[in-house]
């Protein structure tokens, strides 16, 4: 596992490997690591799977069932049933922290323009460190 998902040595093992998605490998963590390890809302990976298919996680707004979706840098965590959000950052070592946030404040998300393009008929796009494609035609 990655130095910055901080396991214990104690622990086990094994970790689990972030499934493709939005984020690089090296960039993010995955969900079961965030709910267990951090959250301490399950003791096992058994338990984070019951909860996620429950559909009771959002990441960006978008409820995730999947136990090893790559959650990176500005995404917003929402559990439904608590209330709580949270959204993933840098401390000052570099090392991802879940800092709590509010329920206004999970609406938005700050991106990194990875490139600028212009695409058919003349329209201009950018791609976001996350994968998203916007386009801007005036």
């Amino acid at each position: 596992a990655p130095n910055h998902w901080m396991l214990d040595k104690l622990s086990g093992r094994y970790a689990p490997k972030p499934s493709a998605g939005p984020h690089k490998s090296r960039e993010c963590l995955p969900l079961v690591i965030i709910l267990r390890n951090r959250l301490k809302y399950a003791l096992t990976m058994k338990e984070v799977s019951l909860i996620v298919m429950q559909r009771l996680i959002k990441v960006d707004g978008k409820v995730r069932t999947d136990t090893n979706y790559p959650c990176g840098y500005m995404d917003t965590i929402s559990i439904e049933k608590t209330g709580e959000s949270f959204r993933l950052l840098f401390d000052p070592k570099g090392r991802f922290t879940l800092t709590r946030i509010g329920k206004e404040e999970t609406t938005w998300k700050l991106c990194r323009v990875k490139s600028v393009a212009m695409g058919k008929k003349g329209i201009p796009y950018l791609v976001t460190h996350d994968g998203r494609t916007i386009r801007y035609p005036d």
